[in-house]
């Protein structure tokens, strides 16, 4: 490991960067190629799974099965959390959106939808007169249909953060201290974007910094399927459940009002308290070991 990790975080990082540099010497954020290459920035973990993989010259079949892409010991076990993937974080969405409106940090417009028509409109789409079943047909596409849709890119992050990372700091730091610091790490690894304000756009480049406290408590959830069924695919389902759902819940607001995803929501301080809740729940359900690494 002591050769490996700095192998892997190097592509990992160092690629990131790379790809996220138009975006720091153009217009920011608001690039029309920003999107493109944030979905670019998604495969370099996978980049430093393959480093890595190049450099210990395990056989093939034998990686793939420690890095998680099979479907672990029990593939019953494994399909039962990728249900569990797909239908519980939507439902966490909700319960989020639900707390964030209860304490009036996430006003909604159920009438005029006005923050999903100042969207189309930003997009230069013509809003139809009543864009309700647009948006809800889009929410229930995200939730049906998302984690099959981004399964790719969020293969591209999972593989190296979940599949490769995971196992290795818990087999030297203990389960829980492996999901924390590997969340820690995935968060840091959003800096190239986050210092701009990704995701929370209110907090400037101390965005990175919330970014990496929710990654933390998100990475305890989605980690621990992982170490639960040995596969990385229940935490691809996850990963794409929730960058399908979240933004286009978060349609949902009054553009008078538009949510600060700082406070609010799933990725906000409120949607921290359910989300910490969740994480006591599992970390309370930890497998006495994890997966062994690869040699």
């Amino acid at each position: 490991m002591r050769k490996q990790l700095p192998v892997f975080l190097v592509l990992a990082f160092g690629l990131s960067w790379l790809v996220a540099l138009p975006i720091w010497f153009g217009a920011g954020l608001g690039s029309p190629a920003a999107k493109g290459l944030a979905a670019v920035m998604m495969f370099t973990p996978t980049a430093g799974v393959l480093g890595v993989w190049a450099l210990s010259r395990a056989p093939w079949r034998r990686w793939a099965a420690e890095t998680g892409l099979t479907l672990g010991e029990s593939k019953g076990r494994t399909g039962r959390y990728v249900l569990a993937a797909w239908l519980g974080v939507p439902l966490l969405i909700a319960v989020c959106a639900g707390l964030s409106t209860a304490v009036g940090l996430f006003p909604l417009d159920l009438d005029r939808f006005s923050l999903f028509r100042a969207q189309l409109a930003a997009g230069g789409v013509q809003p139809p007169a009543d864009p309700g079943p647009a948006l809800y047909l889009q929410i229930a596409i995200g939730v049906l249909a998302g984690p099959v849709l981004n399964a790719i890119p969020a293969l591209g992050e999972e593989w190296g953060w979940r599949g490769w990372l995971l196992p290795r700091l818990s087999a030297t730091y203990g389960p829980l201290g492996g999901l924390a610091l590997s969340g820690a790490i995935w968060g840091l690894w959003h800096a190239p974007l986050t210092l701009l304000g990704y995701n929370y756009p209110s907090l400037g480049s101390w965005a990175a910094l919330q970014f990496i406290g929710f990654c933390v408590l998100a990475g305890i959830a989605i980690g621990w399927l992982r170490l639960r069924t040995g596969s990385v695919w229940p935490c691809v389902v996850a990963h794409g459940s929730l960058n399908a759902v979240l933004p286009a819940v978060l349609l949902l607001g009054d553009a008078a009002a538009p949510p600060d995803t700082a406070v609010s929501g799933l990725t906000g301080l409120v949607g921290w308290v359910p989300l910490a809740l969740l994480c006591v729940v599992l970390v309370r359900r930890l497998p006495a070991r994890a997966p062994q690494p690869v040699a």
